[in-house]
C-alpha cells in the first residue's frame, strides 16, 4: 500500500523500479526491460500516471508520432524507503551518543512544531469542535484516531495505531511528547493517558475533560 492509499501491484512496482533505474523510458523500452508486452506496460503506465506516480513528455526528434518518455515522480520516493523506523532509531542513537539530553530536545522541538501547526485550526473552536479537529490531526499523522463523547465535557481520543511505534518502543520521549502535544493543544482541559500500547494495550487512549 502506498502513502496515497493507492494499491501498487507487483508488476506496477517493477515498472516503477525500472523507471527509477533508467531515469526515463518509453513503454517499448520498458517492455524489453521487463520482458512483458508493450500493451501491458502501457496499461500499467496509464494507471500509475493517473495516480500521480509517473509523468510523461513526448520524445521529439524522431520520425512519426513522438513516443512518450515516462519518469517517476516524487510521490514514489516513500515506496522505496523502509518504514520500520530503523533509520529514525539509528539517527536518534547517533544523537544520543553525541549528547543524551539532545534527544529530549529533539522530541520537544517536534512537539512545539505540532502545537504551532495546530494552533490556527483550533483557535475559536468550541470544546467538541477542538476534539474533532485534534482527532483529525492525529489521524492524518497515521495514528488511526477516533474519539468518543463520554459527556458534554468529557471525551476520549483513541489511537489505534502508532505512527512512531519503532521509535516509541525505544525512546519514551516520543510518548511523552505525544501526551504533551494533546495537553498543549487543549490547554483548558485535563488530559490523561488511560491506556498505552507500549504497556500492552490495544490502543493509546486519552481522556480529555473540561473542569466544571
Amino acid at each position: 500500500m502506498s502513502t496515497t492509499g493507492f494499491e501498487i501491484s507487483a508488476t506496477q512496482r517493477r515498472v516503477l523500479v525500472a523507471l527509477k533505474r533508467r531515469g526515463e523510458a518509453t513503454a517499448d523500452e520498458l517492455a524489453v526491460t521487463l520482458d512483458i508486452s508493450a500493451s501491458a506496460v502501457r496499461q500499467h503506465l496509464s494507471v500509475l500516471r493517473s495516480a500521480g506516480f509517473i509523468s510523461a513528455r513526448p520524445e521529439h526528434g524522431q520520425t512519426g508520432r513522438p513516443a512518450d518518455k515516462y519518469r517517476a515522480t516524487d510521490l514514489t520516493e516513500p515506496l522505496f524507503v523502509e518504514t520500520d523506523g530503523s533509520l529514525s532509531i539509528e539517527l536518534l542513537e547517533c544523537i544520543e551518543e553525541e549528547d543524551p539530553e539532545l534527544v529530549s530536545r529533539v522530541f520537544d522541538r517536534r512537539r512545539r512544531r505540532l502545537v504551532e501547526g495546530a494552533k490556527d485550526k483550533l483557535e475559536g473552536k468550541s470544546f467538541d469542535e477542538r476534539i474533532a479537529v485534534l482527532t483529525e490531526l492525529l489521524d492524518a499523522q497515521g495514528y488511526l484516531a477516533d474519539s468518543d463523547a463520554l459527556s458534554a465535557t468529557h471525551y476520549r481520543i483513541n489511537l489505534h495505531s502508532c505512527a512512531l511505534w519503532a521509535v516509541a518502543t525505544r525512546y519514551h520521549q516520543a510518548c511523552s511528547a505525544e501526551l504533551d502535544f494533546i495537553r498543549e493543544a487543549i490547554p483548558d482541559a485535563v488530559v490523561e493517558r488511560v491506556t498505552h500500547k507500549t504497556a500492552g494495550a490495544h490502543t493509546c487512549a486519552y481522556e480529555i475533560t473540561l473542569p466544571s
